[in-house]
């Protein structure tokens, strides 16, 4: 990817960047383990974004 990012496609990877985290350890305890992984969760080799 360039070096030199429009401003429209840095902030969609930026707020993709943001939605990519874990589920939080409290979720874990309040749901007693049942939710553990995140659905909306994406890897970077293993699914790309559309540009």
């Amino acid at each position: 990817m360039a070096r030199n990012k429009p401003l429209g496609k840095k902030l969609r990877l930026a707020r993709k960047l943001k939605s990519n985290v874990s589920v939080p350890t409290w979720i874990m305890v309040k749901t007693a383990g049942k939710v553990r992984t995140h659905p909306k969760r994406r890897q970077w080799r293993r699914s790309k974004l559309k540009p």
